[in-house]
């Protein structure tokens, strides 16, 4: 009997655990405030963007441009002096999460490069879903940080302060 019971209590633990680590992989997956405010809306985690108007890549994780240079590709936090005209807000972006897509990037330029020269893409910049806001260049960052009671360092203080006012109260 002490088996069994032994045995049932490891096999749910055993449950209980992966539900667990399936949880936190999902919440790792998520990467809304890495994301640059010229992306693109509408995705909860971004690995690459693929730029079909200059034929480059940028690493949302490591915040870092991917180009082609004399046959290898560059890893740089900006773009090379050639991509000068470039600009990355009006620029269309395609969402890629893929390791390593550069080593791709005739697939990406043929299935992609009808998208050259389009303007019409909205991003997270200008975009007024509040999931957005905790993005520190946002426009919106600052008022998000009042209103969710974040000080400078990210910490929640919405309570401390009520609780400051009620022992003033209080005191008067």
């Amino acid at each position: 009997m002490k088996k069994t019971i032994i045995m049932t209590a490891l096999l749910l633990s055993g449950f209980a655990f992966q539900k667990v680590s399936a949880q936190i992989h999902v919440d790792l997956r998520l990467n809304i405030a890495s994301q640059p405010v010229w992306g693109p809306v509408g995705y909860d985690h971004v690995e690459y963007y693929y730029m079909p108007d200059i034929n480059a890549f940028y690493y949302v994780p490591n915040r870092q441009y991917v180009y082609q240079e004399r046959g290898r590709w560059i890893f740089s936090a900006s773009l090379p002096p050639r991509y000068h005209d470039y600009d990355v807000y009006s620029g269309y972006k395609v969402v890629v999460n893929e390791p390593t897509p550069y080593c791709h990037v005739k697939t990406y330029r043929s299935k992609y490069g009808g998208f050259k020269g389009h303007h019409d893409q909205e991003i997270i910049r200008n975009s007024q879903d509040s999931k957005y806001f905790q993005i520190k260049e946002h426009p919106q960052h600052d008022k998000w940080q009042r209103d969710n009671g974040r000080n400078n360092n990210g910490d929640h203080n919405k309570d401390h302060n009520k609780d400051n006012k009620h022992n003033r109260d209080r005191r008067n």
